[in-house]
């Protein structure tokens, strides 16, 4: 009998188990397996995707079929330079990525520090929702309040008459407004993470030393969190270079990402080469923003 069970087979392991066996004691293969899938995406999603707007960016389109050729040019790269409309719409696009840029953090310096130094556990809590708050909502919805709000009905104007004063309307200071609202949360929380990191202790040293509040936040404060100043930068910067929705919706004014949507299927050699613009002007931005210790803070 003992014989008889010594020869039995041994009974089939599960899929499951075989492959325990296999990941057990091999640190190298846990790692590859967990990666692998979106490793895979980003390769070919997201890496792909932009090898292929490169190479787009050196086609041509033919001028008798209107069919894109897939011969290796310069020319969409020669008429954006030499053409002075897409130089005045690139610096426009890139100014104004600057000014949300500089609004931004004006605006959320004051509501970080207050948020991170100053407010109680919970008071800083129900703001941190408050801030988040405008996230969860859709875009497109926040975008067209707006586009409500600078009507010429619209609630800006009717506030404004009694004091014979107009809103800005429709136009670029309406793509200034609309988009330092929009990515406001993205240049908070970073300032707010960046100032918790702030001892105390350094603010309390400096005025026992009989520094004023303006020195303490000029030699102190500042220097510790601006860091997290371009860690936000980087947010608002990128996201209004790219953007092409709000200037199409509250402005009549082209920047770049109106164009590249407008030729994306007239023209996709000359979209391809001018989505090459903010891609240069980005990752000039994020070597600058390195240098600074930003990514510390992301």
């Amino acid at each position: 009998m003992e014989a008889a069970d010594a020869l039995a087979p041994a009974p089939k392991r599960s899929v499951g188990r075989r492959l325990a066996d296999l990941f057990h004691g091999r640190p190298w293969l846990q790692v590859t397996g967990l990666l692998s899938g979106p490793l895979a995406w980003l390769v070919i999603g997201y890496l792909g995707s932009l090898a292929v707007l490169l190479a787009a960016a050196f086609w041509s389109v033919s001028a008798l079929t209107g069919e894109v050729s897939q011969t290796f040019s310069l020319d969409n790269f020669k008429t954006l330079i030499d053409d002075p409309v897409y130089r005045t719409i690139a610096w426009r696009t890139v100014r104004i990525a600057g000014l949300v840029t500089i609004t931004d953090a004006l605006l959320a310096f004051p509501i970080a520090f207050y948020m991170a130094k100053v407010a109680s556990r919970r008071v800083r809590a129900a703001m941190v929702v408050a801030v988040l708050m405008p996230l969860w909502s859709f875009y497109l919805v926040k975008v067209y309040a707006w586009r409500t709000m600078l009507s010429t009905d619209g609630i800006i104007n009717w506030a404004l008459g009694p004091l014979h004063i107009h809103g800005p309307g429709y136009g670029t200071t309406a793509v200034w407004l609309v988009m330092s609202y929009l990515w406001l949360p993205y240049m908070i929380l970073p300032i707010f993470a960046g100032l918790e990191r702030i001892p105390n202790s350094l603010l309390s040293a400096s005025e026992d030393l009989g520094a004023s509040p303006f020195t303490t936040f000029r030699r102190v404060i500042l220097p510790l969190a601006f860091p997290a100043v371009v860690a936000g930068s980087i947010f608002t910067f990128a996201l209004t270079m790219g953007d092409y929705i709000t200037p199409q919706l509250v402005s009549n004014t082209q920047f770049i990402g109106t164009v590249v949507s407008n030729n994306i299927t007239n023209n996709l050699p000359l979209a391809s080469a001018f989505a090459v613009v903010p891609i240069v002007v980005m990752v000039i931005y994020l070597l600058i923003a390195r240098r600074l210790g930003a990514f510390e803070h992301l």
